[in-house]
């Protein structure tokens, strides 16, 4: 799949990691590159740059070690305060300033961010402007179809943006109200693609190569963000890109396979969090590669150290590559 450019940014292909707050890390988006993505946006990171010291919000900056180019997503309510948070992650490194208008998460929402703005295109406008004229970077924007299903306004939200200098829009197929829940719909990201020059990205339950084939033919759209479909299937970049080159599936990778790519991201969670921290985060990714293991899960939560996490996944993969010869 051919990639476009965002700013002076070009992208190998329109295969780009959703922003997830607690998910997309530094080692999920690296993995998530080396399998195949064009693009991983990091974690949203509020504009309140007073809360920066946190520990949390200090792995979500930029960093040296990041993929380039490093695409660093911020949410909030206020122009000025958007526009210095934008100026702040540009200083640490950051070549694409990501606009979070589509996030549904209530807290979120009660700040009267995310895709809370969708309902005050005014104040969208006004964010907007404020950040591009703010930067020398190019500044992309991710919202929702609109704030519930009888305030539909994306393409208004879609042309506001563009008009403000936004360079690359992605769209989730849901409105706010729907949450991540219900069909997506596909029909108001076709008309947005229809009615802007810059690059539009389709969004929502993209989780089979089959899926991006499919929203790509529908929307016309210049490239597909995936987010949940990856988690604990990483390598659904490297299936989407083989499906959309030769027309053909390419099969999951196998056990002994697997395996090398979770300990890879194991070891970068270990790397980024520590020795206590690094296992209980490591719980939820694995929790994915497993998910049809229950069983296996359960015993995995259990274990507290990295060498007894390492061990137990060695000899279960072993197990499994065994069964499956």
């Amino acid at each position: 799949m051919h990639g476009f450019a965002i700013g002076p940014h070009q992208l190998e292909n329109g295969l780009i990691l959703a922003p997830m707050a607690g998910i997309t890390d530094r080692p999920f988006r690296h993995l998530c590159r080396h399998l195949g993505a064009g693009l991983a946006v990091a974690e949203m990171l509020t504009s309140d740059t007073s809360l920066w010291h946190t520990q949390k919000s200090q792995r979500r900056l930029p960093h040296a070690d990041d993929s380039l180019p490093i695409s660093v997503q911020i949410a909030g309510s206020e122009p000025a305060q958007m526009a210095h948070a934008a100026q702040a992650n540009v200083a640490l490194g950051a070549q694409i300033i990501d606009i979070n208008m589509g996030c549904p998460a209530k807290k979120v929402l009660k700040k009267a961010a995310g895709s809370a703005l969708l309902r005050d295109p005014n104040l969208v406008k006004d964010i907007l402007t404020a950040v591009v004229s703010a930067v020398d970077v190019p500044v992309t924007l991710k919202i929702r179809t609109g704030w519930s299903t009888d305030q539909r306004n994306g393409l208004d939200i879609a042309n506001i943006a563009q008009d403000a200098g936004i360079q690359a829009l992605a769209v989730h197929g849901r409105t706010r109200a729907c949450g991540f829940k219900g069909e997506v719909e596909y029909d108001t990201i076709a008309a947005i693609k229809q009615a802007l020059n810059i690059p539009v990205i389709a969004n929502g339950d993209i989780n089979t190569a089959e899926d991006a084939a499919h929203v790509l033919c529908y929307t016309g759209a210049d490239g597909i963000m995936i987010g949940r479909g990856a988690q604990g299937n990483p390598w659904l970049f490297q299936q989407v890109h083989h499906y959309l080159k030769h027309g053909t599936p390419l099969e999951k990778p196998s056990n002994a396979k697997v395996w090398q790519i979770l300990e890879q991201h194991l070891y970068g969670l270990y790397s980024l969090y520590g020795e206590v921290m690094g296992p209980r985060i490591a719980r939820k990714h694995v929790g994915w590669y497993l998910k049809q293991e229950p069983t296996q899960r359960k015993l995995f939560n259990q274990l507290q150290t990295q060498l007894q996490q390492l061990e137990f996944l060695n000899h279960y993969f072993d197990s499994a590559e065994e069964q499956a010869a």
